[in-house]
């Protein structure tokens, strides 16, 4: 059995997987709250025995927490914690960006996609907002970093006098009759038109008018019977991907 897992700047997810790639258990958990007592309850709900793990494998944004992920691990199995940017990819993937700055949950997606020949241009609504594009040849070329929708309601709460700090949800109505309504129309129809207007000027600009548009991330679920550019949704897109990369290791 495999672990595999996603440390972001928001959430951890850690799956239990067999060879088979068959999801036997997963966990979320916040990942500013990951400390020695809570992974250690969260990892013996995972598996009851650690020994039988013959993989361990994550990507992760957050170095903290997978430095603390990976220093449970060393201290309570043999088997190596391995973080993807560590690993030779070449074999994998064509990665034509500064490989010291992209962050690995974007190689993972990208590497998701290997054996598809299309052009994709693949969303990421998380923490950020991340479109990146992937040729037909499997070839990483690169992308776009925006900031995440709650992000941006935090960053306008906080750089206002008089503006609430609101939860995300979608709006019904364009023209809202209050300063809530106006905040949640502004947030989710200003995204909407956002990622419409990047996607189509991707497409234009840069080759790409066939591509196939995916979306992954938590967030997506919100926007999905609203984003026109979307061709399909994929929540394991990441979990995929680490695991082909996981079936690259000896």
């Amino acid at each position: 059995m495999y672990i595999l897992g996603d440390i972001g700047n928001s959430d951890t997810k850690i799956f239990l997987v067999n060879k088979n790639d068959v999801i036997l258990k997963r966990i979320n958990l916040p990942t500013k709250n990951i400390n020695n007592q809570n992974f250690d309850k969260k990892i013996k709900y995972l598996i009851n025995d650690i020994q039988k793990i013959s993989k361990i494998l994550f990507c992760s944004v957050v170095p903290k927490s997978f430095k603390l992920i990976k220093n449970y691990f060393s201290k309570n199995t043999k088997t190596k914690c391995l973080e993807v940017k560590n690993l030779d990819l070449k074999s994998l993937i064509k990665i034509k960006v500064n490989y010291k700055q992209v962050g690995s949950d974007r190689l993972v997606n990208a590497i998701s996609l290997q054996n598809n020949k299309h052009n994709f241009i693949i969303l990421d609504f998380g923490t950020a907002t991340t479109i990146d594009v992937v040729n037909y040849e499997g070839k990483y070329s690169g992308g776009m970093i925006c900031p995440g929708v709650n992000l941006s309601i935090k960053s306008l709460s906080e750089g206002t006098a008089m503006l609430p700090l609101i939860k995300f949800k979608k709006s019904n109505e364009l023209i809202g009759k209050n300063t809530i309504q106006a905040m949640e129309s502004g947030i989710y129809w200003g995204y909407i038109s956002m990622i419409e207007g990047l996607v189509r000027k991707l497409k234009r600009s840069k080759g790409l008018t066939n591509a196939n548009t995916l979306a992954t991330g938590g967030l997506s679920r919100l926007f999905e019977n609203d984003l026109e550019c979307i061709n399909y949704f994929d929540y394991d897109l990441t979990l995929r991907g680490l695991s082909i990369i996981s079936e690259s290791i000896e």
